[in-house]
């Protein structure tokens, strides 16, 4: 691990550890507490919340699982210079499609199950396709298209939903058939399935996509420096097709695998699902190594899950928001003191 890395990893650790910080005074400030007591109940309530007992333990994995594939479909398109914000329409659309596969019946499993994923990934292929595409060849801003495209998702699968696949006095579709099940290797009636380790073998193939191989040298030589790569003869806009498009199959892979492993049907959707909101946050913290998303994604599964925890304590579960939020905004605050630095040594340069 070189140096910079290190620094980078760093970075993000303490703004972990000041985010903690920070909210322990507002906890003082909700229980009126001081910030011994403060730390200590917020500290033992968020543990209890998402490692304390088993079936803690297993929801935060259940709630990470998701995680670690938003954040690797965000990684790769940050890696580009890309902002695919529609991660979070290119999950929905993978929870879709697989739902419509998986309730096709009579299918064996062997096939069932890859079938299914392979539904989802192609789904959110599609709805990835779409903005990369008109940046490529247009220039529009694909977080403009990008959000929009998310919005359409969410209501086209509700169509679905309580349309042609509604099943009668429910806001959902039928369940899938059990041959397109993950199995859930704790038992039935725990929701952790083998989606986690379909996860971390999937952090193992975009570290070696984007390290190992032609086309992620490619990929990372846009997002470094777009004039540099297409002056070595690297196409700016096939690259940047081919991130969106490697992004939107990992984020519809893990909105089928949640499909297949956790929901078994697609419900009505009266919001987003925020797993490729959160998505962002994970691969930020992460700094976009593919092997940092898996414990970040643990990171923020825990904290998302905890969260009713904290309620039971008397603590607002929307400490867990604003812990989040500030962990993010200190490592953004990174990048913006980079960009101001860059330009200042650019600018120095210049005036020499």
């Amino acid at each position: 691990m070189n140096k910079d890395l290190i620094k980078s990893f760093s970075i993000s650790i303490i703004s972990i550890i000041i985010a903690l910080f920070i909210s322990v005074f507002f906890v003082m400030w909700a229980k009126s507490f001081g910030f011994i007591a403060a730390s200590e109940l917020l500290f033992t309530s968020i543990w209890k919340g998402s490692f304390g007992t088993k079936i803690n333990l297993i929801e935060s994995l259940v709630f990470a699982t998701p995680l670690i594939f938003t954040g690797l479909a965000h990684a790769v398109a940050f890696k580009t210079g890309l902002f695919n914000i529609g991660v979070e329409g290119q999950f929905i659309m993978g929870m879709t499609a697989a739902t419509l596969v998986g309730l096709i019946p009579g299918i064996p499993a062997i096939i069932h199950i890859p079938l299914t994923m392979i539904a989802g990934a192609l789904a959110g292929m599609f709805w990835a396709f779409i903005p990369g595409y008109l940046k490529a060849k247009i220039g529009t801003n694909e977080v403009v298209n990008t959000i929009m495209m998310n919005f359409v998702a969410q209501h086209f699968t509700n169509y679905l939903v309580m349309g042609p696949f509604h099943k009668p006095s429910s806001a959902s579709t039928h369940l899938i058939q059990k041959s397109a099940e993950l199995y859930r290797f704790l038992g039935e009636h725990n929701r952790l399935s083998v989606g986690i380790f379909i996860g971390i073998a999937f952090s193992g193939l975009v570290y070696f996509l984007l390290w190992k191989t032609t086309i992620g040298y490619e990929i990372r030589a846009v997002g470094f420096s777009p004039t540099s790569a297409e002056y070595g003869g690297v196409s700016i806009k096939k690259n940047i097709i081919l991130a969106m498009v490697i992004s939107g199959a990992i984020a519809g892979i893990g909105g089928a695998i949640h499909t297949m492993g956790v929901q078994h049907q697609s419900i009505q959707l009266f919001g987003f699902t925020n797993f490729g909101m959160d998505g962002i946050a994970v691969a930020l913290v992460a700094k976009s190594n593919p092997f940092g998303i898996l414990f970040s994604a643990i990171l923020f599964g825990a904290l998302n899950y905890s969260s009713g925890t904290l309620m039971l304590y008397g603590i607002p579960k929307t400490i867990v928001y604003l812990i989040q939020g500030i962990i993010v905004l200190f490592i953004a605050g990174e990048y913006v003191f980079k960009l101001i630095g860059e330009r200042r040594k650019k600018g120095a340069l210049v005036n020499g």
